[in-house]
């Protein structure tokens, strides 16, 4: 689950992070306001959406010279006028892709005076199954293209869960920040509290891009980029209640009422599968045979018939799907059962476009004898192969 900058520097304020004092706001009239609140004279007026990139983002409903999601204001009224022509246009950027995301809400936040800018950035190493610090001396907007053409200049280590943060990791961070004296300090000291959060509040991922050394000599945290574990949820109902859902496709929130693993893509074969590596195989197949999927959607290893005839609903909900695959090797999901949800699915919302069905394995038999007298149109499958193709050629044809 992801929150929002001005959410993420809320959490790391209560675990003792250094941040600048800044408001939400969700209309012009709110900026204006959270303005006056804050010292100036510099502020600054940031987009909130989740994705990053914001500063080099264009809005679509503004002229090619207009200023980006993340600008700088030198006056209340300056703030006023920002807002006014930032909130509920959409904003593109590289992580958006073309379709971009709408800004609801804004951040007015208290400018700093910047005498260096860093990368720090926590997330869990899958090869160490550890919490890892990834630091770069190259901080700000062009992160990504010093990740491409200087690699070397980006620092990783990883966090022995059995010793937890020690001493020589804040050492570590200061050293491939080129920090000294009390700003090496200064350093450890965020570096401890930074994986505190990290690990009590189960994160996946918290980026801060950039961290900054003011021309005061101190380190502030001046972005924040934070994804939570959603399987750990249940541990922490403040961070629940951060959700924006306006940021989320509708159709994943559906599928996570039912539990289901549901990821929309930008294909036009829609997929229902059962398990997670199933499920790739099958993207990948069709994928293999000249198409593209247009969800990963995994109804796991024991679901119900309701279960499944949410996933179909969810499934034939994206106009964008032209045909559906069901690909489900019965182990502890029984065949039968999934031809029950098909069926009934589609009895509920009607079949406009091609239906493979691939059945194999517990009672396959009398599930594919339910589809073959259902009296609907359901091209049945033999194998993996011969589904992806056959799918594939009806999409086509």
């Amino acid at each position: 689950m992801n929150i929002h900058e001005y959410q993420g520097k809320a959490v790391l304020k209560g675990f003792g992070l250094p941040v600048s004092e800044g408001y939400p706001a969700f209309t012009p009239a709110e900026a204006i306001e959270a303005a006056k609140k804050l010292p100036g004279p510099l502020y600054v007026v940031k987009s909130q959406i989740h994705a990053g990139g914001r500063g080099k983002g264009k809005f679509k409903e503004l002229s090619k010279d207009a200023k980006g999601g993340v600008r700088l204001a030198k006056s209340v009224d300056e703030v006023g006028a920002n807002a006014k022509e930032m909130l509920g246009n959409t904003l593109v950027t590289l992580q958006t892709g073309a379709a971009g995301k709408q800004v609801n809400r804004l951040y007015i936040e208290d400018g700093s005076d910047i005498a260096k800018e860093f990368y720090l950035s926590m997330l869990v190493d899958r090869e160490t199954s550890r919490v890892a610090f990834v630091v770069s001396t190259e901080g700000g907007m062009n992160i990504e293209e010093v990740a491409h053409d200087t690699p070397e200049k980006i620092i990783t280590f990883s966090v022995d869960p059995a010793t937890g943060y020690m001493g020589h990791h804040g050492r570590a961070i200061a050293k491939a920040l080129g920090l000294t004296g009390d700003l090496a300090k200064q350093a450890e000291a965020i570096g401890a509290k930074l994986y505190k959060a990290f690990t009590e509040k189960d994160m996946s991922m918290l980026e801060i891009n950039p961290l900054i050394v003011t021309t005061g000599g101190q380190i502030k945290v001046l972005d924040a980029k934070i994804s939570f574990d959603s399987n750990a949820l249940y541990r922490h109902p403040d961070v629940v209640a951060l959700r924006d859902e306006t940021e989320e496709d509708a159709k994943e929130i559906e599928a996570s009422k039912y539990d289901l693993a549901y990821i929309a893509l930008d294909g036009t074969i829609g997929c229902m599968v059962n398990g997670a590596g199933l499920a790739m195989a099958t993207l990948d197949i069709i994928k293999l045979y000249g198409a593209e999927p247009a969800n990963f959607l995994d109804v796991g290893g024991g679901a119900s018939e309701e279960k499944v005839t949410a996933a179909f609903k969810i499934i034939t909900a994206d106009p964008q799907v032209k045909g559906i695959l069901v690909n489900i090797f019965g182990g502890i999901m029984k065949c039968d059962v999934i031809a029950r949800g098909v069926i009934g699915a589609v009895k509920a919302v009607g079949l406009q476009v091609p239906l493979v069905v691939r059945l194999e394995g517990t009672n396959v038999e009398e599930g594919k004898k339910i589809i073959r007298e259902s009296g609907l149109n359901v091209i049945p499958a033999d194998d993996l192969d011969d589904a992806a193709q056959k799918i594939v050629k009806a999409v086509k044809g």
